[in-house]
């Protein structure tokens, strides 16, 4: 295969991007919040945040972790909200401490919790106070010095209804107490490097316990630089408006919605419970995005509500997926309605994350994550190592400036994780096409085999999420006798849809090879999902 083949597809899109632009994630926000400082920031909850604001809040904050809390360069900081203003806050406070973020999912299990915690030894955590009753369950079992609660409205100024705190949480400040009390102290600037470690991103642990990929700020700076590179149209400065419903603790959202849109002086509305659809398209309503970004799980629940055809999308330029595959017919039916395809890419924790995207120039769903990032090499390779020949699948394997250096105190698992030539061995599947674009085909592990042949689950997806009366699904392979494996297809129905097994395979049958036809057909009411809208596909094999 030609080196870099992909780049022959860029257009305007330079081939590479400078990863040391800023020194640190830090100076880069620093500079947005004095060059932006009368633009809007945050919206939530009615209220806003400009730029100033931040600013402000966060210097109060930093100088609380470093005088009160005694927080130092390169300390770990745990953070576990949803998407509330003091996520922000709570992150460039942090961040100009010189101290590392840790992202954690608020709906961890004590168990969960106490991993990471103990794993990152952190020293601090900013909590919601929802989550609390699970940290009292494990608090004696870390080395924390601080806890720091947040509820709904705190940083901007409203007094908001909130869980109560865990009272076994005895020594726990409020977080807006932290802003009053640093607001009369001084913060203290530290110096910071592209090498120093910006956060710990904890892996989903699909395979055992979760592992913190360690990012540093120059990986955080390349990968905002790269999307800048590749969604120029749609990063005017001062002009965006972005609505976030993926969590900030998601590096998806952490990358994209958070930290590049940041940097650009956007306006970002804050949706703390995606969940709750009639006020998240009210949020819709009221933000009119030019920018949205989702998985394909929060796209397909939004096109069945029936107030997103009242939302105004004439300033929509980029509807963003990733996090997991997008369906076609996902993206048809948000295009029916806002006129906008969903333009997909692909990444990791590890990767900070995008290592391939959409670019601006397509003009309609590609079926494939895009175009490998600027100054990012990209390999597929056989079970031997060897490079596979153009059109042929192989797993993704990845160097560039936005590639994590390894796994938080993980020798041994670095060592796996990489080839010998230093590529990250991402654990899928792809195909590159003579164009240069990525087609994600599936993880390694989820592959099915049938009779020899390889099934793979995005492919019988695809094909599934079209037939008529099916609003979702996932795929399976469970032990066969005859085949070793054959396909399970699990499905939720659509309301008031009334189709059966035999009308599935019927279909699955007119799009697909014989051995990929589901052999299995079950209906749920909901299928098992990660945190950030992912499909589980691990738990129905459990249950299967």
């Amino acid at each position: 295969m030609n080196a870099r083949h992909w780049t022959r597809s860029y257009g305007t899109i330079p081939l590479e991007i400078n990863p040391d632009r800023y020194p640190s994630v830090t100076a880069m926000m620093d500079e947005a919040m004095v060059q932006y400082a009368d633009q809007v920031a945050f919206n939530c909850f009615g209220k806003t945040l400009t730029y100033a604001q931040v600013d402000q809040l966060s210097a109060a904050f930093c100088a609380y972790l470093q005088h009160t809390v005694g927080i130092k360069k390169g300390d770990r900081v745990a953070v576990m909200l949803p998407n509330l203003a003091a996520f922000p806050l709570a992150l460039l406070g942090i961040i100009r401490a010189g101290a590392v973020q840790v992202n954690v999912n608020p709906l961890y299990t004590p168990r969960e919790l106490e991993h990471q915690l103990t794993d990152a030894g952190c020293d601090a955590i900013v909590i919601f106070t929802g989550s609390t009753p699970t940290l009292g369950e494990i608090i004696g079992k870390t080395h924390l010095k601080s806890v720091l609660t947040v509820g709904l409205g705190d940083g901007l100024g409203a007094q908001l209804p909130s869980p109560a705190v865990d009272a076994r949480l005895t020594q726990a400040v409020p977080f807006t107490t932290a802003l009053a009390e640093g607001a009369k102290l001084e913060r203290v600037p530290v110096s910071l490097t592209g090498a120093d470690t910006l956060f710990l991103q904890y892996t989903g642990g699909t395979t055992g316990l979760s592992k913190g990929a360690t990012l540093s700020h120059r990986n955080l700076v390349a990968n905002t630089e790269q999307f800048k590179a590749f969604m120029a149209g749609a990063m005017r400065p001062a002009e965006e408006v972005v609505v976030t419903a993926v969590p900030l603790y998601h590096i998806m959202a952490l990358m994209g919605n958070f930290l590049s849109y940041f940097s650009i002086g956007a306006e970002n509305w804050l949706v703390a419970n995606p969940r709750d659809m009639d006020g998240f398209v009210a949020t819709l309503k009221a933000a009119r995005p030019s920018v949205f970004v989702g998985v394909n799980t929060l796209y397909q629940g939004l096109t069945l509500h029936p107030g997103l055809k009242e939302v105004d999308w004439s300033r929509l330029r980029l509807s963003a997926g990733g996090g997991a595959a997008v369906v076609g017919v996902t993206s048809d039916r948000w295009k029916a309605i806002t006129g906008n395809f969903i333009r997909e890419g692909y990444g990791l924790s590890e990767t900070s994350p995008i290592l391939s995207f959409n670019p601006l120039s397509i003009d309609d769903f590609s079926g494939s994550t895009g175009l490998p990032a600027p100054s990012t090499d990209v390999k597929l390779l056989d079970d031997d190592g060897h490079e596979v020949a153009l059109g042929e699948a192989g797993e993704v394997c990845a160097k560039g400036p936005q590639v994590m250096s390894g796994y938080w105190r993980k020798p041994e698992a670095n060592v796996d994780a990489f080839t010998p030539d230093g590529y990250f061995k991402t654990g899928d599947v792809g195909v590159f096409d003579e164009r240069g674009f990525l087609k994600i085909v599936d993880r390694k592990k989820d592959m099915i085999l049938v009779s020899g042949f390889n099934v793979y689950p995005n492919d019988v997806e695809a094909v599934a999420s079209a037939c008529p009366g099916v609003a979702e699904c996932a795929c399976i392979g469970v032990p066969d006798d005859k085949t070793g494996e054959a396909v399970m297809l699990y499905i939720v129905k659509t309301p008031e849809a009334t189709l059966t097994a035999e009308e599935v395979r019927a279909y699955c049958r007119r799009e697909l090879t014989a051995y990929k036809v589901p052999k299995q057909v079950a209906f749920l009411a909901s299928l098992p999902k990660s945190a950030v809208g992912k499909i589980l596909r691990r738990d129905l094999r459990t249950a299967a």
